[in-house]
């Protein structure tokens, strides 16, 4: 017999980001395929995540689909972002997307930039 093995999904989404992520694709003006993630150098402490809106799927993108959002993960963060929990909290001074990322190693004092050592693949399969 073959034993199938399910791969992990990249990264997943709480409740509130994912309510928070369709709310503002609803307001679209034009047809959203889904959230992009990545991560880029810059900053203090060496990276940041980016966020934007895409209208469509890029040819390598990974795609996971959570709670009602299709997120599009760009190929070169796959690594960066394996075992990623995205949650977004509001407070009364302010509102955001915060990543709980097992990968991440530090973070600069305002909390714009972090430092992210790649997945070897073992953070994945302690989400599954």
């Amino acid at each position: 017999m073959v034993e199938v093995r399910t791969r992990p999904a990249v990264m997943r989404l709480t409740d509130a980001a994912a309510s928070r992520v369709r709310e503002i694709m609803g307001r679209a003006d034009k047809p959203i395929a889904g959230l992009r993630v990545g991560v880029k150098n810059g900053g203090c402490a060496g990276m940041e995540y980016t966020l934007e809106f895409a209208e469509e799927a890029g040819r390598f993108d990974e795609i996971v689909e959570d709670k009602g959002v299709k997120i599009l993960i760009d190929p070169r963060a796959i690594l960066y972002l394996l075992g990623t929990e995205m949650d977004f909290r509001a407070d009364k001074m302010s509102a955001q997307f915060v990543f709980n990322n097992p990968n991440q190693t530090s973070a600069c004092g305002c909390g714009e930039s972090v430092a992210i050592t790649p997945s070897k693949g073992e953070t994945a399969d302690a989400h599954v």
